[in-house]
């Protein structure tokens, strides 16, 4: 089961289930988000399939009209941004290390390993415990609010001090935190994680500055939990020529972490777990054109697909003006 959020020809906001087909949308009743469904399920002590059933109507929409007038949404948002947290691991997928290390290249004449391939090693050795156990921890990194995401569709943002602004195709998490504090998981989406990879090889001490950039996940949420083994295709497109492409491989099977272990070692902090907050949180990749020396430019169009997770996530590159003249002033109170 697949879930979608958009917007109505009058702007209203709906909630669909991705047809059969692929290419219609069946509108839920009464369900204006994706995230008070969940905390109606909750709070009725049902599953997410189980509500979304039950409020099925007759009502259907062309998906394809919805994606060409750009009424696409995330599939789960909040209606405060700041009470939306995007977060991430890295160094969890078999492969990841050796981009990374590649990029940092600190080997010492001795060999001695550099912190990225100490990293991968702990989660390779720690991040699969038993079922009930605890596992090593990962790397994890802030990403931002709401305020830092864009719909499907919409251009990702390379800032005038940017050095660099690469995908990073990934599996996404998305969760509500229910009234009890529990936490409750939605979904998955495909989402690109986009980041300033010149900027963190320059000191990996820069990768909390590289990943402070926008991002997005999407069209559709899917239900239930993620298909072991992900087999997904991601594009770049230059004036609608491929420019560069290459599979990128997610899931349980293909990383060095469970699922579980990361969602454990991210909800462990109580503040989040604050009732009704939404939470979207990036699983990593071993995947990037700019190991491979690609460097995206202003117009270009990131795509990101897998055939579990229906539409594939397209969005342009686009430059945007965000210096000031000279420091940020700061006004003493």
């Amino acid at each position: 089961m697949r879930l979608v959020q958009f917007l109505t020809e009058d702007g209203a906001r709906r909630v669909a289930m991705v047809g059969e087909d692929g290419d219609t949308l069946h509108l839920l009743h009464d369900t204006a988000s994706v995230r008070e469904l969940a905390l109606d399920a909750h709070s009725a002590h049902q599953s997410l399939s189980e509500i979304v059933r039950a409020r099925m109507g007759a009502e259907e929409v062309d998906y394809a009209a919805v994606i060409s007038e750009d009424r696409v949404l995330l599939p789960l948002d909040h209606p405060d941004p700041a009470h939306c947290i995007l977060s991430g691991t890295g160094l969890d997928h078999l492969g990841s290390a050796q981009a990374r290390d590649t990029m940092h290249a600190k080997l010492s004449g001795g060999g001695e390993l550099t912190d990225s391939m100490k990293m991968f090693k702990l989660g390779l050795e720690g991040g699969k415990p038993a079922t009930g156990a605890i596992g090593i921890q990962p790397e994890w990194f802030y990403k931002g609010d709401g305020s830092w995401l864009v719909h499907p569709g919409a251009p990702l943002e390379l800032p005038d001090f940017a050095l660099d602004g690469g995908e990073e195709p990934e599996l996404v998490g998305l969760y509500v935190v229910g009234d009890s504090g529990a936490v409750l998981r939605v979904g998955f989406a495909l989402g690109n994680e986009f980041s300033d990879h010149v900027l963190e090889k320059q000191n990996y001490l820069y990768l909390a500055h590289s990943k402070l950039r926008t991002s997005s996940f999407g069209p559709e949420a899917l239900v239930g939990p993620p298909p072991a083994n992900i087999r997904g295709r991601v594009r770049i497109l230059r004036d609608d020529a491929e420019l560069w492409s290459s599979t990128f491989l997610t899931g349980e099977e293909n990383m060095t972490h469970t699922i579980a272990n990361l969602e454990h070692h991210h909800f462990k902090y109580v503040p989040f777990r604050r009732p009704g907050d939404v939470h979207c949180h990036f699983f990593g990749t071993a995947t990037l054109s700019f190991a491979e020396g690609v460097s995206a430019q202003p117009g270009d169009v990131f795509e990101i697909s897998a055939p579990e997770f229906g539409k594939p996530l397209r969005n342009p590159l686009a430059a945007v003006h965000s210096m000031i003249p000279g420091p940020v002033t700061v006004t003493v109170l």
